[in-house]
């Protein structure tokens, strides 16, 4: 088997555990944040940095990486492990999200997480209001799109986004889905589910049936919105489906838009009908409330580009909240940006230093942001995990949250 997950200890009166999954590549305890190199690298970090930062895993992009440099140079240069000299393990998504950000968000401002009561929510996705024309059209075999890069036509179906991975080489590689808007009305929801279903059957069929099969573990991913019966239908089709030669998916992503509101009740509905011994991961979740929740009801990975991005602009993460190190009540500020973080931006600059490298648009500054916040992530989890094993979760989550959102 390309991957084994262990169930370590589970919190009591939950879905939540901490486990060990074993990859070809290496171990990661869970739970545990994934690092997100989009294009084969962690903007402003170099591996190195990232590893001492405690990330034990990277996640990247398929739609990126396909065009550009393109996956088969990534195969010729040993795959993505050597090409971006990472030797931990490694993920790659399915491009699935680039049919939603692509399509139905492109030109809107609707993203992961949306609330109820925002404007863009609230707008029928199913209408034509945007003035920009989508870079991306579905069909039930797969998905055309126009890079956003030349502007040149590709056509990505389930055994296609597996190819792309398989040349890509990460440990862990997804079935192709459809992502959809959670301002979709049910009927679409409805389509587009029995889609990502068909789809993640043709996928799990063509690795099965690859050489590649037993070296990458394949997810499946859960689709169906913000509705409960389409949730858990998917999560029960998903667990039943094997391939023709008795093959089933090594795990699960659970993925699709939320409305902010209901995360927490659809990452429950999933998990309860998941089988618990196959490991979880949610896609594209990375705030500090939304991790509390997800491990409570039984995720086990988070990926996110979150924190870097964050990072890179200049909102930083503290126990009390993130700061904008821009504001003016930072320039004569020479603490650290958080007293008890041990990471090397906090035990070497202060926050007036590091608000004028972002004043001065230096370089570093995108640098110093990006370790504090991924090493803020990535230690947060670890006191999750910690919190796990030692009984103390619920108290460990009300003592942070307590802080951080008051």
């Amino acid at each position: 088997m390309p991957l084994r997950f262990v169930i370590e200890k589970k919190i009591p009166r939950a879905q939540g555990r901490a486990g060990t999954l074993l990859t070809a590549h290496g171990t990661v305890k869970t739970p545990a944040f994934v690092v997100v190199g989009t294009k084969a690298t962690i903007k402003a970090l170099t591996p190195e940095q990232v590893r001492d930062l405690g990330a034990q895993i990277i996640l990247a992009n398929t739609y990126h990486l396909y065009l550009e440099p393109g996956d088969n140079l990534v195969k010729k240069a040993g795959g993505l492990h050597k090409y971006m000299n990472w030797p931990g393990p490694t993920m790659t998504d399915s491009g699935g999200f680039q049919v939603f950000s692509l399509g139905a968000a492109y030109g809107k401002e609707l993203s992961k997480i949306t609330k109820i009561t925002d404007p863009s929510f609230l707008l029928s996705e199913r209408s034509s209001d945007s003035e920009l024309p989508r870079l991306a059209k579905i069909g039930d075999d797969g998905v055309s799109f126009r890079s956003h890069l030349d502007g040149s036509l590709h056509y990505i179906t389930p055994e296609k986004s597996i190819e792309i991975q398989h040349n890509i080489g990460a440990d862990i590689i997804f079935a192709f889905d459809e992502c959809t808007s959670p301002a979709e009305n049910l009927r679409y929801q409805e389509e587009a589910l029995g889609r990502t279903h068909r789809w993640a059957l043709r996928s799990l069929e063509y690795h099965k049936n690859s050489k590649n099969g037993s070296k990458q573990a394949l997810f499946g991913i859960v689709q169906g919105g913000r509705e409960e019966r389409l949730r858990k239908k998917s999560a029960k089709v998903l667990s039943e489906m094997k391939s023709q030669g008795g093959s089933s998916f090594d795990g699960f992503g659970i993925g699709g838009s939320f409305a902010k509101e209901d995360m927490s009740t659809a990452v429950k509905w999933v998990n309860e009908t998941l089988p618990e011994e196959k490991p979880r991961h949610l896609l594209g979740i990375g705030e500090p409330e939304d991790l509390f929740l997800g491990v409570e009801n039984g995720i086990d990975l988070f990926d996110c580009v979150a924190p870097t991005r964050n990072g890179r602009t200049g909102t930083l993460y503290t126990r009390k909240g993130k700061i904008n190190i821009t504001n003016k009540q930072f320039q004569n500020d020479f603490s650290a940006i958080e007293e008890k973080c041990d990471c090397y931006t906090c035990r070497n600059y202060s926050r007036g230093y590091v608000s004028h490298l972002f004043k001065a648009k230096e370089m570093l500054a995108a640098t110093l942001g990006s370790i504090h916040n991924l090493r803020f992530i990535i230690s947060l989890v670890e006191e999750m995990r910690k919190s796990i094993l030692t009984d103390s979760f619920f108290g460990f989550k009300k003592d942070f949250l307590s802080e951080y959102l008051r």
